[in-house]
């Protein structure tokens, strides 16, 4: 690389309140998206949802009116997949969840069991047994390790408000005792593994996210340079209360070039 020549950013960016409200573009997003496509940006769109595929996300955000491959997602079953690929290559895993956690565990090389698994795992799904509910408690109890995709008690569905990965987790611990490590956000560990997974470093990487409570304060911890937008959960006048501070605070990814960060 000539000297005169800046490296290209690579970009973690959250899903909902960044890119999205609901099923609804975020005005400016889709165009964010294809100044990173343009200009030859590295990028992954995080979300801390488990029960989807990469396919399942493209369909949902392509529905939006986006125009964006399933290789640019990763999830918080992706990151759990490869966390526990890391810790113990082609083991497995007794799991509790739905399509995107049992496709992300298959795809590195796990097998799913009930019998003397590697670890207990749980993501979300639309209807948990009740007989795996009491496996996974005699398993954690006998000393498997418990691992959970992520720590949200509530998501959205079209019913409304539904329990999520962290309420069955709640539900597991107090029957066990035994905490989860929830691999998902606000876990630092998520960015770590999604970067690895792009085979890029964290000094050239940016956070995009909402939230100065999660995706802020996981960028900063990380290493990246973070910018927070105003579209989602954080307001500007509540940005004071937090004892650190993002890199640029813009109103919403419209503003924000690519080349220029």
């Amino acid at each position: 690389m000539k000297n005169n020549e800046k490296t290209k950013k690579t970009f973690l960016i959250d899903m909902d309140g960044v890119l999205v409200h609901g099923e609804r573009a975020i005005p400016g997003a889709k165009d964010f998206i294809q100044r990173l496509e343009d200009g030859g940006h590295k990028y992954l769109i995080l979300t801390n949802n488990p029960r989807y595929t990469p396919l399942d996300l493209q369909h949902r955000l392509n529905a939006s009116g986006f125009n964006v491959e399933a290789r640019h997602f990763f999830s918080s079953a992706m990151a759990t997949a490869n966390f526990v690929q890391s810790q113990k290559p082609n083991g497995s895993a007794f799991v509790l969840g739905g399509t995107g956690l049992y496709q992300a565990l298959h795809e590195v090389g796990y097998s799913l069991t009930d019998y003397s698994p590697d670890f207990v795992i749980l993501g979300e799904s639309d209807s948990y047994s009740f007989d795996k509910l009491i496996r996974a408690c005699h398993l954690i109890l006998s000393g498997v390790p418990f691992i959970a995709t992520n720590p949200d008690p509530t998501g959205p569905a079209e019913i409304g408000i539904i329990p999520a990965c962290g309420a069955i987790a709640a539900l597991l611990e107090k029957a066990t005792g035994y905490s989860p490590y929830f691999v998902g956000k606000p876990n630092p560990l998520i960015m770590r593994l999604a970067l690895r997974y792009l085979n890029e470093h964290s000094e050239n990487s940016v956070m995009v996210g909402d939230r100065m409570d999660t995706d802020i304060k996981m960028g900063l911890e990380s290493g990246l340079q973070t910018i927070l937008v105003l579209t989602g959960v954080t307001k500007r006048e509540t940005i004071k209360k937090f004892p650190y501070r993002p890199l640029k605070v813009l109103d919403s990814v419209a503003n924000i070039d690519p080349d220029k960060v």
